[in-house]
């Protein structure tokens, strides 16, 4: 897959095959749009492209503090995307001055100059202009023009796309990870730096590896204890995992702590992956540290059996 940023740079497309959207998580639902954008290309022998958005066009239009929170980070998505098989990527740099383009303008000099498209697929309520002002009627209305086959995406479809990222952001706020999963149709994890905490897992004999996330828009599943696979280069071990604020110690700051089962290799400003496999319990604050130890042996006593079955 080749993945294009410069808009004044995009080469010639074969027949393009085209559609538009954000696809955060690149989940079951995105899949649907993507085997009807290889059928369409296979169709007039084209090639595949699909137009994304950096950063989310939410962070500019409605610029608030934890207004978005990412199934994948951009660099994730274009992994995603390029499994797929996606032929090209173009990621569009968001801005308020596009957001305020015409809609004719988006169609003229945006999608016709920049891509001549010969398939546009887009769903019934796709809005694209200032004030949303464009959608299905004008690309209907001026696709003869153009010379543009256009293809409705079903009021269903949309709906269940909706649906489908609704669940998936809820199911992982709530701890459903094998729901989210299943959702997704792949493994959902966090990439991020393996940073100095306070050695207190050490001390309690469960050293933990403190992960710093790539990207802080990154959605965190529910506070909680996670059987996990954590992945370090090329090597994926078997690992429980906590997210929280470490109740027992009174904590303030959210912590995102791996102890990777069997393992004792220094680790500190290397890249991490955590793949969530699931959910093993709550966050609860213990009396003292023995019930605290007592517990962490069950937890990854249970993380082991659950891991073992994969």
């Amino acid at each position: 897959m080749q993945v294009h940023r410069d808009l004044d740079h995009l080469p010639e497309f074969r027949n393009a095959v085209i559609t538009i959207g954000t696809f955060d998580g690149v989940h079951a639902g995105h899949r649907f749009i993507i085997q009807q954008l290889e059928q369409a290309a296979r169709d007039c022998e084209g090639e595949t492209v699909i137009i994304t958005f950096d950063p989310h066009p939410r962070e500019v239009l409605l610029p608030q503090p934890g207004n978005i929170r990412l199934l994948t980070t951009l660099l994730e998505k274009i992994a995603l995307l390029e499994h797929a098989g996606i032929d090209h990527l173009v990621v569009v740099p968001f801005t308020r001055s596009f957001s305020e383009m015409s809609a004719r303008s988006y169609l003229e000099d945006f999608l016709v100059a920049r891509f001549k498209p010969h398939t546009i697929i887009i769903g019934y309520d796709h809005r694209f202009g200032h004030n949303r002002e464009g959608g299905l009627e004008l690309l209907e209305a001026e696709q003869q023009q153009y010379g543009f086959k256009l293809i409705e995406i079903p009021q269903q479809v949309v709906h269940d796309l909706t649906v489908s990222s609704t669940k998936i952001r809820r199911s992982l706020q709530e701890g459903n990870i094998r729901l989210a999963n299943e959702l997704l149709c792949y493994t959902y994890f966090l990439n991020g730096k393996v940073v100095h905490g306070d050695k207190m897992g050490r001390q309690l004999g469960y050293p933990t590896a403190n992960l710093h996330l790539n990207d802080e828009r990154k959605l965190i599943p529910a506070e909680g204890i996670y059987a996990v696979q954590a992945q370090l280069g090329a090597r994926i071990f078997p690992a429980v995992m906590s997210i929280g604020f470490r109740p027992t110690f009174n904590g303030t700051d959210l912590r995102l702590e791996v102890h990777i089962f069997d393992f004792h290799e220094d680790i500190y400003d290397r890249e991490l992956t955590v793949y969530f496999v699931d959910y093993i319990r709550s966050n609860l604050k213990f009396d003292n540290i023995d019930a605290l130890i007592v517990q962490m042996n069950k937890d990854s006593e249970q993380a082991r059996e659950i891991l073992a079955t994969l």
